[in-house]
């Protein structure tokens, strides 16, 4: 028995990573996979926890052995999923939500076509804008250039299996954790997980 695991893309500001921080403790058998990163850490970010930050030079040392799952360059910083991480936390029946961008995600459906992929928007170009800017972190430079660049991620949602609109940051919450309750609930992945108890209500007896 393995687990589900779950792509889960967004433009910079749609609110992703705090739907993810909201959803992920309401769930004990759902972890997010920590991705490496050669991006500086940002204000209240934790070594391990929400990145392994590491220089270009490790980076590029994993890259080469093919550690990576996927990985990507995204406003000059690298990305990148162990994938030895990920089958590791799978094969022990853990539902596994990778925090990455459209790139990975094609990525990853190469090696994981069951993968469930979930894109997240933000309800106008208005309000991202707004998102971005309020953050406080980025001159208007970087702004436009994020901008410029949710505009061209923003034109891949169609690729994904499901699309979230986080207008209301609590809707939005429960439109992800109603998607993960309905792929745990498919057939095939139900009925492995209660198989004893569906042999006994058909009156099958034990394989030996």
């Amino acid at each position: 028995m393995t687990g589900i695991l779950f792509i889960v893309s967004a433009p910079s500001g749609a609110g992703k990573t705090s739907l993810l921080k909201a959803l992920l403790p309401t769930d004990d058998n759902l972890v997010l996979s920590v991705s490496h990163t050669t991006r500086s850490p940002r204000p209240g970010e934790v070594d391990g926890v929400d990145y392994h930050f590491v220089s270009v030079e490790e980076f590029m040392r994993l890259a080469g052995e093919g550690a990576f799952l996927e990985q990507a360059e995204v406003f000059g910083n690298y990305y990148g999923t162990s994938e030895s991480g990920v089958r590791a936390q799978l094969a022990q029946d853990q539902d596994v939500v990778l925090e990455i961008d459209w790139q990975g995600a094609r990525q990853v459906r190469k090696a994981f076509p069951e993968a469930v992929s979930i894109f997240i928007v933000p309800p106008s170009i208005e309000a991202l804008r707004e998102r971005l800017s309020g953050r406080g972190q980025d001159d208007e430079a970087i702004i436009e250039r994020r901008m410029a660049e949710a505009r061209k991620e923003l034109s891949h949602y169609p690729e994904y299996d499901y699309l979230v609109i986080n207008d209301r940051f609590e809707e939005a919450l429960e439109d992800l954790k109603a998607i993960v309750r309905s792929e745990r609930l498919r057939t095939p992945r139900s009925a492995q997980r209660h198989q004893q108890a569906l042999r006994k209500l058909l009156g099958e007896t034990e394989p030996e």
